[in-house]
C-alpha cells in the first residue's frame, strides 16, 4: 500500500510539495479556484511521476529494495508551518478525490488546526465536508501534557499488525487522563464557541492594522496568520522586519510564532480560553506602535 500525502493540514498550516508555489507569499494561492485546481493537479502529477533520478535519497533506497507494494511514505518537501493559508471552498473534496483515485490515503494533520481551535468546527477538516482515512492529533489535545494520537479505520489499523512496532511511552495513563480532562473542559467551558467569537473579534482588529501596514490577515477562530510584506503590489516578503516586530511585541508582553515559506507570517494561536479583554493590545495601539518602531529602525539603516 503506497501512501500519497498531500502534505497539508486542514487549515493550510503545512503546505508541503515539490512543485513551486504559485504565489510564494501564500496570500492568494488557495483563495482562487483556478489556482486551487491547478495546484492539486500539478501536485498529484508530481507525486505519481517521480523517478529514481530526481527522488530524495531518503526515499530512493527503500524503493529500489522492492518494497513498493507495502511502503507507506509521504513524498514531500516540508515547508514547516506554511503561513495559515485559508483553503478555497471545495479544495479538500477535490484533493481527496484525486488522491484516492491515485490509490492513496488521505491524512488530516489536526495537530494545530484541530481540537476546537478554528471555532466553527472541532476538527479543521470538517469545514470542508470531508472524511479522512487517518487523523493525527497532538499538542492541544493535552493542553501542555505530552500526548499524541492517531485515529483511523479498522482496515487501515490492521495493516500495522503486519510489521513490528515498538515504543516505550505508548498508552501512558497520565497523558491519557489529561487528554480526557481536556475534552471535558472544552465542552464544559464552551471553548469552541469562545474560539469562534474571540477569534472573529481578533481578526477584525488585525484587519484594521492591515489598512495601515502592507500585508495580509488570514485564518479562522484562534488560528490566525499575519503576513508582512515590504511592498503591497510585489508582495516582497518582509523577512528581516518580521523578526524585529516579534522582538518589539515580546517587549510588550505579547508572544507570537513565525512561519510561512519565507518566514514572514506571524502565527497568532493563543489559548482557547483567550478573551476579548486579553486581545486589548489592539485597543491600546501597541500593535501599531510595534510596526511603526520597526519602520523607523529600517529607515535609519
Amino acid at each position: 500500500m503506497t501512501l500519497f500525502h498531500l502534505g497539508m493540514d486542514t487549515m493550510g498550516m503545512q503546505l508541503q510539495q515539490w512543485v513551486p508555489l504559485l504565489n510564494p507569499t501564500g496570500n492568494l494561492m488557495l483563495s482562487r479556484p483556478e489556482c486551487t485546481m491547478l495546484l492539486i493537479q500539478t501536485h498529484i502529477e508530481a507525486l505519481s511521476g517521480q523517478t529514481e533520478r530526481n527522488m530524495p535519497e531518503i526515499f530512493r533506497k527503500p524503493l529500489t529494495m522492492g518494497l513498493q507494494e507495502e511502503l507507506q511514505v509521504s513524498f514531500q518537501k516540508p515547508y514547516r508551518v506554511g503561513g495559515i493559508v485559508e483553503l478555497a471552498p471545495g479544495y479538500l473534496p477535490a484533493a481527496y478525490d484525486m488522491v484516492r483515485k491515485a490509490g492513496g490515503l488521505c491524512i488530516a494533520d489536526e495537530v494545530q488546526a484541530g481540537v476546537a481551535r478554528t471555532g466553527s468546527h472541532f476538527w479543521g477538516f470538517e469545514g470542508q465536508g470531508v472524511i479522512p482515512d487517518i487523523v493525527t492529533m497532538a499538542k492541544g489535545i493535552g493542553n501542555g501534557i505530552p500526548i499524541g494520537a492517531v485515529v483511523t479505520t479498522p482496515e487501515i489499523a490492521k495493516v500495522l499488525t503486519r510489521r513490528s512496532y515498538f515504543n516505550t511511552f505508548g498508552g501512558n495513563p497520565v497523558s491519557t487522563a489529561a487528554g480526557h480532562a481536556v475534552l471535558k473542559v472544552l465542552e464544559k467551558e464552551k471553548l469552541q464557541e469562545n474560539a469562534f467569537v474571540v477569534g472573529s473579534y481578533l481578526k477584525e482588529k488585525l484587519n484594521a492594522l492591515k489598512e495601515k501596514h502592507d500585508g495580509d490577515v488570514r485564518g479562522k477562530g484562534l488560528l490566525l496568520g499575519v503576513e508582512l510584506v515590504t511592498d503591497r503590489q510585489k508582495k516582497t516578503p518582509a523577512k528581516a522586519e518580521i523578526a524585529q516586530v516579534m522582538n518589539h511585541m515580546k517587549d510588550m508582553g505579547v508572544l507570537v510564532g513565525k512561519g510561512g515559506f519565507f518566514g514572514n507570517v506571524f502565527r497568532v494561536t493563543p489559548p482557547l480560553c483567550f478573551s476579548k479583554e486579553d486581545s486589548g493590545l489592539h485597543d491600546r495601539g501597541d500593535g501599531h506602535r510595534a510596526f511603526e518602531a520597526v519602520k523607523r529602525h529600517c529607515s535609519h539603516r
